[in-house]
């Protein structure tokens, strides 16, 4: 009698377990897809402010192929890297120039005193969910948006 009941209480724990995976696993890719742009977020401040408080022009290279992020001053005494990890990717960077592969390497450069380029990054995990990390080119400043549906 007490191995049926164990076997009826394992049933029923094993059955809650197959049922909450999904919505734990989902939940889990949101924090990951948050935490990638808020590490794109960061990035991209740091390089914009290299430029501006030392008065160096900063080359920014997004690359879609390595859902990586690199950044330098024109004299290399400032390197950053970052590589968002999967499940989350770079899936655009915005505005793409007409007839551009999307999954070349885009650079932008950053001058001092200068307007600061327009640059956007399209984050999605593989269940779809999406993040806009886009720079105002009026305050220079990243931010993080809902990316919009398609």
């Amino acid at each position: 009698m007490k191995a049926i009941i164990a076997v009826g209480v394992l049933a029923i724990v094993g059955l809650i377990a197959a049922l909450s995976f999904p919505s734990a696993a989902a939940g889990i890719d949101a924090v990951r897809l948050r935490s990638a742009s808020n590490e794109v977020v960061t990035f991209l401040n740091v390089a914009l402010e290299r430029a501006t408080r030392y008065q160096q022009v900063v080359e920014v290279r997004i690359s879609p192929s390595e859902s990586a992020l690199a950044a330098r001053s024109e004299d290399s005494t400032f390197v950053r890297a970052v590589k968002v990890e999967d499940p989350v990717r770079i899936v655009s960077v915005q505005p793409m120039p007409p007839g551009a592969d999307p999954n070349a390497t885009r650079r932008f450069l950053v001058y001092p005193g200068g307007a600061v380029p327009k640059i956007a990054v399209e984050l999605a995990t593989r269940d779809g969910r999406k993040k806009l990390i886009a720079v105002d080119p009026i305050t220079g400043t990243p931010r993080m948006l809902e990316a919009p549906a398609q």
